[in-house]
């Protein structure tokens, strides 16, 4: 069993930067991949990034391509998702997520473990 805490969100303006944090007890996080999810009331879980067991692959959403950026220290157990300029748009709760196998990454369906999420606010 893993137990997922995000951290990190909060209230900010557009163009700010935020860092979330996803801290993994249970087993170590190097045994899974990881990824952050989003949602939005009203809206399907969206993919946001992805970091492979092998922490040099890495993928992110296409609305997020070159602002975001996924990391994780095994040494740890933490996952972190840099977000740099941020949008209005990318307002959402931030989930992050971890999986033994994972066959399309983009899926939110194929991640075993879910943590409680953490607000992200961006004012216009």
């Amino acid at each position: 069993q893993v137990q997922l805490v995000e951290s990190g969100g909060g209230l900010v303006q557009t163009g700010d930067s935020l860092r979330l944090s996803c801290a993994a007890s249970g087993r170590t996080s190097s045994s899974y991949h990881m990824a952050w999810f989003r949602q939005t009331p009203g809206k399907e879980r969206e993919f946001v990034a992805f970091i492979g067991r092998i922490v040099s692959f890495t993928y992110y959403a296409d609305t997020v391509k070159g602002r975001f950026t996924i990391s994780r220290d095994n040494a740890k157990n933490t996952v972190y998702l840099q977000m740099n300029n941020l949008k209005p748009e990318d307002t959402a709760v931030y989930y992050c997520a971890a999986g033994t196998v994972v066959s399309f990454v983009q899926n939110a369906g194929g991640y075993d473990y879910w943590g409680q999420g953490t607000q992200v606010t961006v004012s216009s």
